[in-house]
């Protein structure tokens, strides 16, 4: 069969066909809303990255725009995302920014290649133990590099190793900032609340709800309301808190510019660790939010190859803009199909409607109190765990527990591309004592004398060869021939086959008969193309059980 590459076809192709007036004005409504929420967002998990706010933005802009035009997903929003912070950190930390946008572009480049030739689907095998734990584990480590902005704490660059960091937090303590910890705490209180005032069992009394004011307010996004009023709040008070501006100057009030970023193989070498994380996680992360996305939405399901390609094009692009890693986004994708998104053009808009705000109101961040960013970002991290899976692991397997905690750990300890290895050959360790455990070799009692019936189930693989190669050393005496009844057999590999083999060479030493009766399609086709049925004879081949009993009795 010839192989042939996915073809490049964005989803949004297929999205305007029928397109019309009412679709466009609930994309619009859409974009607009998430353009909202992703403002500070995109700055917040810039800043915990380790780079500068408009990095963010730029990336949100940029990779936004590419992921929505040219993605598989007919809702997906792209950008910069919480489960990235810590991975950006750490090669800022280690290699240094230069080094990050190199990474950026090669691991954009691996994710369009794993689209073009079908990868995409691979992903999805990945267990959920190991996406759960890393995904925790990410999480906590957010939460860490938070702490020194949410207190104030009187810290230079914090280390990108979690017991350096924990050192670090611990001995500072006494520089905490009263006013940044009350600002960061107010921040995480009203992120928590203000949903909860409009839902339907709402904290506020059913006839303030009918008023048109809280309604236009219900519709105000909670980030909104923190990052305003906080920063209201902040600048009227003259809070002394450290804010975009006294870090950071402020934010551009212009468009980002191309720059080639100093490319050389050396680096590139040198850069394979953190191109890999950067390439796994993007690829994790977007085909796990645009699978979300496909539950809430009543539309075709995601292309997962076109959605890599998309992935990959808008992280090849965004480092010579100076951004930073992008993927699919849950909480900007969730918001946008509740916002009432149709098609892609939601996330286009989205895109703009950052620009726009950076074209028009860039000098207004420049009073954002970092400590209000850190509250967005220590909230955003407690809604990407998911922390009920540890109340639930007493329910489930000690290789469930032990993979996923596992995962866990090493994220912490180590990082995600440690924790991913070892997850997955935990993974495949239990796997393969699952499947040798499913294997049986079973003794027939209504057998004729001299004759040894053994019924053979599962699949015999690498993991359960030496049930196989047992059967000549358990044999009660007298036995002249051993029949493997194997209609329950249903898949052989090649070590399978080669017990067979040294089966068969055992028992021929011994001068005893081997007959195999009742084969699947897969075995028998594996025994041909091997010759075995060749080496054992094809009276030794029987098709039923009567008709192996009667080989087996026969004169030798």
């Amino acid at each position: 069969m010839a192989f042939s590459l996915h073809p490049f076809r964005p989803r949004l192709l297929d999205a305007l066909k029928g397109y019309n007036r009412q679709h466009f004005v609930a994309d619009l409504g859409a974009g607009l809303t998430v353009g909202i929420v992703a403002l500070p967002l995109a700055m917040a998990f810039a800043i915990a990255s380790g780079v500068k706010p408009e990095q963010g933005i730029f990336t949100a802009i940029i990779a936004g725009f590419i992921i929505s035009a040219l993605g598989g997903s007919s809702v997906q929003i792209g950008g910069p995302a919480g489960a990235f912070i810590v991975i950006v950190y750490g090669i800022v930390q280690r290699y240094g920014l230069t080094n990050l946008l190199i990474s950026t572009a090669l691991a954009g480049m691996l994710l369009f290649l794993m689209g073009l030739f079908k990868l995409g689907v691979l992903v999805r095998y990945i267990p959920i133990t190991i996406v759960i734990g890393f995904t925790n584990g990410i999480a906590v480590l957010i939460a860490f590099s938070q702490v020194k902005d949410l207190l104030g704490l009187q810290i230079g660059k914090l280390p990108s190793d979690f017991f350096a960091q924990l050192h670090l937090l611990v001995t500072h303590l006494g520089t905490l900032n009263p006013y940044a910890m009350a600002l960061g705490a107010l921040c995480v209180l009203m992120l928590a609340v203000w949903p909860r005032l409009f839902a339907s069992n709402s904290l506020l009394p059913a006839d303030l709800l009918e008023g048109r004011t809280l309604r236009t307010a219900a519709r105000v996004p909670s980030p909104i309301v923190a990052l305003v009023g906080l920063s209201l709040l902040a600048f009227w008070l003259e809070l002394p808190v450290e804010t975009i501006g006294t870090r950071f100057g402020g934010i551009p009030q212009s468009l980002p510019t191309l720059e080639l970023p100093p490319f050389s193989w050396q680096s590139a070498k040198e850069l394979v660790f953190p191109t890999l994380t950067i390439a796994l996680l993007g690829a994790i992360e977007s085909l796990l939010c645009a699978r979300i996305a496909d539950n809430l939405i009543d539309k075709p399901r995601h292309d997962p190859n076109q959605e890599l390609m998309a992935q990959g094009v808008a992280n090849m692009v965004v480092p010579f803009f100076g951004g930073i890693p992008a993927t699919g986004t849950i909480a900007r994708t969730v918001t946008s199909v509740r916002a009432g998104a149709f098609s892609p053009i939601a996330g286009i808009v989205h895109s703009l409607t950052l620009l726009l705000v950076v074209l028009v109101a860039a000098p207004l961040a420049q009073s954002v109190p970092l400590a209000v960013l850190a509250g967005i970002v220590l909230f955003a991290a407690w809604n990407m765990g998911e922390w009920h899976e540890f109340r639930r692991l007493r329910h489930f397997s000690a290789a469930y527990r032990t993979v996923l905690l596992g995962t866990f750990f090493l994220t912490v300890v180590f990082d995600l591309t440690v924790a991913v290895q070892v997850g997955l050959v935990l993974a495949c360790g239990f796997f393969i004592y699952n499947m040798s455990t499913l294997f049986r070799v079973e003794t027939v009692s209504d057998a004729p004398a001299g004759v040894h019936v053994l019924r053979v189930y599962g699949a015999l693989f690498f993991g359960a060869v030496n049930k196989v190669e047992a059967i000549s050393q358990n044999l009660p005496d007298g036995t002249h021939a051993v029949v493997l009844e194997m209609h329950q057999l249903v898949k052989i590999d090649n070590s399978g086959l080669d017990a067979l083999s040294q089966l068969h060479r055992a028992l021929d030493r011994q001068q005893i008969r081997l007959v195999l009766c009742d084969l699947n399609e897969q075995p028998r086709a594996i025994i041909h193309s091997a010759g075995f049925d060749a080496v054992l004879g094809e009276a030794n081949l029987t098709a039923h059980l009567g008709a192996a009993l009667a080989r087996a009795t026969e004169p030798a």
